[in-house]
Parts: structure tokens; sequence; C-alpha cells
């Protein structure tokens, strides 16, 4: 129980005019006596308040929220006391989370209650602590604030940010995924496999038509051939210390999910299998899924992992993705590479081509990239672009080794990731190198 403005204003006036009755003595009666009438107010309006604030208080969570994007959350206020009551309600949100519509303030009739709906945005991924709430309820007369909790722990999933994944679905459905950047490409090789015949149509190729077929049904048939299917993506992806630098608003491991995902939902549609390994900070093994209802399982494999401080041991992960995957895969390593990795990473890479394609996806630093545009004006902006010149370069002697042995790579800003692994997935269905 606190004593709100009103009453200290209150308190400060009789004091004041306890001071003028000690220069004047005719106003000591008047002292008194206000001060009688303010002490039976003030215990009169606290007992009040605490016989007549029958109240209760419930949160409705979302299933689910997205990184960095705004969850619904309900609040259920039901006034049981006698009179209208007066409240202040914060929601116990958890740490770093974004509620701008809290505290909440407003009168409820008695007997009523009121559904305040909020938006929260959580800003770090895995499982999130919702604190019980905060209830400040104000006397009749406004000089004291009864302060309850109320509620209890709730925890939330927290999921990556899979508006891409939900965007490209949509565009898909309409046949618009160049609306997105995803492009189909046509590219020769032996990447399909015979699907059905039809009819000839205007602008099929004179090697498409059957032939044979053609003159059995006295006009032109074409065959018609689809994407090869029933084959594997692995992930292997760096939780290691590298991938917590932020680019923008989040870190690099966040930017690595969102192309994962959408890359995910893309093979599951070509009716590929989808398998993640984790190395680094998280060490976690998710075997191969297929099937469109499979991203709900990569969701909830993706949702909590985690990077540390640790290194990444290249080696290591390369030996036991051999061990696990014995089928040839295409395996995608998501990390963000650096000029020293050469000696490890080279070979390690190595061994997984001897039986994978092994395509490498790196992210590069938004710093890096600002520090080469930045106009030198002074010694240290010519050592910060010289430093930047040579950091880039050590990088591109590391991918040129790379793609001497075989390894596709892929080296894009963390916003540009997603798309470009896409299409990166559907140039190599297409050619056939799986």
């Amino acid at each position: 129980m606190t004593p709100t403005g009103r009453c200290l204003w209150l308190l400060a006036g009789w004091s004041l005019l306890g001071l003028a009755a000690s220069l004047k003595g005719g106003l000591v009666t008047a002292w008194w006596v206000v001060g009688a009438v303010l002490l039976v107010a003030w215990l009169v309006d606290l007992a009040v308040l605490r016989w007549a604030s029958a109240v209760q208080l419930e949160r409705v969570l979302p299933g689910r929220f997205a990184l960095g994007e705004e969850g619904r959350v309900l609040l259920d206020f039901r006034n049981e006391s006698p009179r209208r009551l007066a409240v202040e309600i914060f929601d116990g949100i958890p740490e770093g989370a974004v509620a701008e519509a809290m505290p909440w303030q407003g009168r409820v009739e008695k007997g009523g209650r009121a559904r305040i709906s909020h938006r929260v945005r959580l800003m770090e991924r895995g499982f999130a602590d919702f604190r019980p709430m905060h209830l400040r309820v104000l006397s009749p007369l406004g000089c004291w604030k009864w302060r309850r909790i109320l509620g209890r722990m709730e925890q939330a999933r927290v999921y990556p940010d899979y508006e891409p994944v939900v965007r490209f679905a949509l565009l898909a459905m309409q046949a618009r995924q160049d609306q997105m950047g995803i492009v189909r490409r046509s590219l020769a090789g032996s990447s399909r496999d015979f699907h059905q015949l039809r009819e000839y149509r205007e602008g099929d190729p004179l090697a498409q038509i059957d032939w044979k077929a053609s003159s059995r049904k006295q006009e032109l048939i074409s065959r018609e051939f689809q994407e090869q299917r029933n084959q594997t993506i692995v992930f292997l992806t760096d939780t290691g210390r590298r991938m917590r630098a932020l680019d923008g608003k989040l870190p690099q491991f966040d930017h690595c999910l969102n192309a994962m995902l959408l890359l995910s939902y893309v093979a599951l549609r070509q009716g590929d299998q989808v398998g993640v390994q984790a190395f680094g900070g998280t060490r976690r093994w998710l075997p191969p899924v297929k099937g469109a209802h499979s991203m709900s399982v990569l969701l909830n494999h993706l949702f909590d992992y985690r990077t540390s401080p640790e290194p990444s041991d290249f080696t290591q992960a390369a030996e036991e993705l051999m061990v696990r995957q014995r089928r040839r895969a295409l395996v995608v390593l998501l990390t963000n590479l650096r000029g020293e990795d050469g000696p490890e990473l080279i070979p390690a890479l190595r061994i997984l081509a001897g039986r994978h394609l092994v395509m490498l996806a790196s992210l590069r630093e938004a710093s890096i990239e600002a520090a080469r545009r930045h106009p030198v004006g002074e010694f240290r902006d010519a050592l910060r672009f010289a430093s930047a010149e040579r950091y880039d370069a050590e990088r591109a002697e590391v991918l040129a080794g790379l793609r001497g042995f075989g390894v596709l790579t892929l080296d894009v800003p963390a916003g540009d990731l997603p798309v470009e692994l896409a299409n990166r997935y559907l140039d190599i269905k297409a050619a056939g190198r799986l």
C-alpha cells in the first residue's frame, strides 16, 4: 500500500498550515481539526480500498511468437468488488521485450470486465518467461494505491522470423516467386525425371516430342518431366562465437536461420528431405525429414538454438556428419568465413566433398562493407579501408581454394542470403548435380 501524489500534496499543505500556526497562534485549532479530518479520511479511504477490491486478472498468450515481430497478448480483468475501480495494469513481459501499450490505465464498473489486447515484440529466440502481472488499484478518494501481483509465470516459444517463408508460400500459390527474387531457371541437365505424356503445346522443343506415341495417336504428343525427388539437403550450421556478431538488429546466426527456413520450405515442396546438424555452441542433430508437414518439425527443432563464445571445430563437424549421413546429399555449411579458417576449413570440406555435394554459404559482415564505402579523409580512415580490403582479400583466397576442390561457394550480405541460397539450390537441381 503506497500513498499517491494527492496524499502527499495534502500532507504538504497540512504541514504548511502547521508552519503558519506556529507563527500565528490563532491557527492552531484549525491545524488540529484539518489534521484530524485528513487522518480519518485517509484511514477510511484505506479501509474501503482493502475491503472492496476483489479482482481477477488472467493472461492469454498466443501459440507462438516470431522473433522481432509483434504478438498479441490478451489480459482479462474482472472487477468483482461492489464499486467502480480505477486500475493500472502492467504485464510481466520478458526482459528485453517491447510492449508500447503498457502500462494500461482505466476504470472498470462494479461487476464489469476489461479485455486489454496489447502487442509484445520479443527480441530473443527460444523460451520467453512471462512473469506475473502487476496491478495497482486506486482508492475512492485517490489517496492510496494498492499494489498486487496476480497470475503466474508462463512460458512462450519464440520462433525464428518465418515471414519470408510465409510470403514465398503465398506468392508460390500464384506462381509469382519472381516477385520475391526466387527465379526458376530452366537449365539443360539430367535433373528431370519422366512424369507423363500430354498433348503437344506450342513452344515445346522438338526433343520433347515422343514420336512413337505421336504415331499411335496420329497427333503430336510431348513428354513432361519433373524435378528429381527424394534428394537430401543437410544444413551444417555454425553456432560458435563468430555467429554472434550483430548485422542490423539481429545476430548473423538469426539471418542464417531465416535462410534455412526458406530453403527448407522450397526443398520440401520439391519432394526432397532436409536435415540439420549444429556444431560449435549448440551440438544437435535432426535426421532428414520429408513432406510439407515437416516444416513444423524444423521450426520446433530450430527455435531454441543458441550461439556461444566457443570456437567452432570444422573438422570434428565434418567427421560426425560423414558418420551420420551416408547417402549423398547437398551439404550447406552456414558460417562467417575468416581468412585464418583456411588451414582447417579446406581439409574438412574436402572430406565431405568425397561423398557429398558441398556448398559454403558465408555471410559478409555489414561493418566490413561500411568500412570499404566510408570516404577516406583522414589517416585512420585509410587504415580502416586498408584493413577491410585485406580482410576481404584473405576471405577471397580461401573461397578460391575451396572452389578449386569442387566446393560451391556463396558469399553474400546477411539480408540477401535467404533468396540467394534458394536460387542456388534451384540451379543445382536444374543442373542435375545431386
